[in-house]
This record gives structure tokens, C-alpha cells and sequence, in this order.
């Protein structure tokens, strides 16, 4: 069984409190108690940890290594300011690191959110879809460990 780690960081905490005209009213905990179910339909493991400070988060990814499979970074703010937290990502790997965002953060009108400094180290992006986004997000990890087989055979 596959062991998948979901980071978040800060503010996300505050989920369904904190800007709901843009996170929505879900909180963190509605979100781990839909990806625990997920998870479990899919055969995964999964652990959460939320930290509003960067050296916790920073800490947290370097433990993953050889025990998580994959994990999900919804790094919050973080994705715009830290080198930090991009050198961590880059120093896990292999250990593949999806990128995940509540809003679309492409289309936000404050233009920083416009650019993440962790998306060129990270397997892919999920963003823009709601909280619904770590489910997308578990998919495209378990889709990262147990890849599908294309075309048909003959």
C-alpha cells in the first residue's frame, strides 16, 4: 500500500473561514476526512500536517524520504516566496511532489500569485478546482506510483 503524505501550509488552517468568496467554506478538516475516504477506496495510505511556519514544512518534506510515496504541497503563499521550500522539494527527489492550489492561482488578480517558484521541481500542478483539488491531486499521485498502461495489445 502506498503511503501518500498531503502538507499544507500557511493560513490553511483557517480554511472555511479565511476568504470564503475564494477558499470556499470547507474546512481542513472536511478536506482530510474526504481524502481519508478517497484513500481508502483507491488502496492508499495517507498522513496530513498543516504548519504555518516554512522550516516545519521544510522538516516534514525532508522526513517523507523512504517513507511516503508521493505527496501533495498545498504550500499556500510559500508557492511565491520561497526558495527555501523549492530547494527542499528539488533535494527529496526522486520522491515526486504535486503542487496543489484551492483557487487558480493563474487567475487571481494579484499578479505575485501568477508565478510559483516551486512548480519547475514538482511532478505537476492541480489548481484552480475548489478543495475537490486533493482529491484530483490523490488520483494524479497514485497515477504517479501505479502508472496506467496505454494502447492495445494485439
Amino acid at each position: 500500500m502506498h503511503k501518500i503524505l498531503v502538507v499544507n501550509g500557511p493560513n490553511l488552517n483557517l480554511l472555511g473561514q479565511r476568504e470564503p468568496g475564494i477558499y470556499g467554506s470547507v474546512t481542513l478538516a472536511d478536506i482530510e476526512a474526504a481524502v481519508r475516504r478517497q484513500a481508502a477506496a483507491m488502496s492508499l495510505d495517507v498522513d496530513f500536517f498543516q504548519s504555518n511556519s516554512e522550516g516545519a514544512l521544510i522538516d516534514r518534506l525532508h522526513a517523507a524520504r523512504g517513507v511516503a510515496g508521493a505527496i501533495i504541497l498545498n504550500a499556500g503563499g510559500y508557492t511565491h516566496t520561497s526558495v527555501a521550500l523549492r530547494d527542499a522539494i528539488a533535494a527529496i527527489a526522486p520522491l515526486p511532489v504535486i503542487e496543489l492550489h484551492i483557487s487558480n492561482i493563474f487567475g487571481r488578480t494579484e499578479s505575485f500569485r501568477h508565478e510559483s517558484l516551486i512548480a519547475p521541481v514538482c511532478a505537476g500542478i492541480v489548481a484552480g478546482f475548489g478543495p475537490a483539488g486533493y482529491c484530483l491531486a490523490l488520483h494524479a499521485a497514485k497515477t504517479l506510483l501505479d502508472p496506467p498502461v496505454f494502447g492495445a495489445s494485439h
